[in-house]
């Protein structure tokens, strides 16, 4: 083959522009051995393009089925509707605990003013009582 022909095939297959049968003529043409030494990389590329067509992956793929997706999705769907049920369940219980401790401490505050408020009235009491005492002493002593 001539070269020249072989450098515009190149060029034409690396601007994707060839057809099929100029492909094959430059698979050929790599495939021979005589290669120019400046087009050596592109043979490695055409051999390796010829030997690994050859190749067959024989693993077995497993497909999914929509059916299993859809189970999945049902036991999601479950699980979600029960974490839910959980969080109200418990955040009611919460949200009653805070209830019963907000009106605790409003019952002590209501507690606690009406001892303070006791505990000053007692105080005024024990004044007047000390001073009738001190009075009571007085009017004992004048009568002696």
């Amino acid at each position: 083959m001539e070269l020249a022909n072989i450098e515009k095939l190149i060029e034409k297959y690396e601007n994707a522009e060839t057809t099929l049968q100029e492909e094959a003529t430059l698979r050929n043409y790599f495939k021979e051995g005589d290669v120019a030494q400046h087009l050596k990389e592109y043979a490695y590329m055409f051999t390796y393009f010829s030997v690994s067509k050859d190749e067959t992956y024989t693993k077995t793929i497993k497909l999914e089925t929509k059916k299993s997706k859809k189970k999945n999705f049902k036991w999601l769907s479950v699980a979600a509707s029960v974490v839910l049920l959980f969080s109200v369940f418990v955040g009611k219980q919460q949200y009653s605990e805070y209830q019963e401790r907000k009106e605790a401490e409003k019952i002590y505050a209501e507690v606690s003013k009406g001892l303070k408020l006791l505990s000053k009235n007692l105080k005024k009491g024990e004044q007047a009582v000390a001073t009738l005492h001190t009075y009571d002493n007085s009017v004992k002593k004048i009568l002696r």
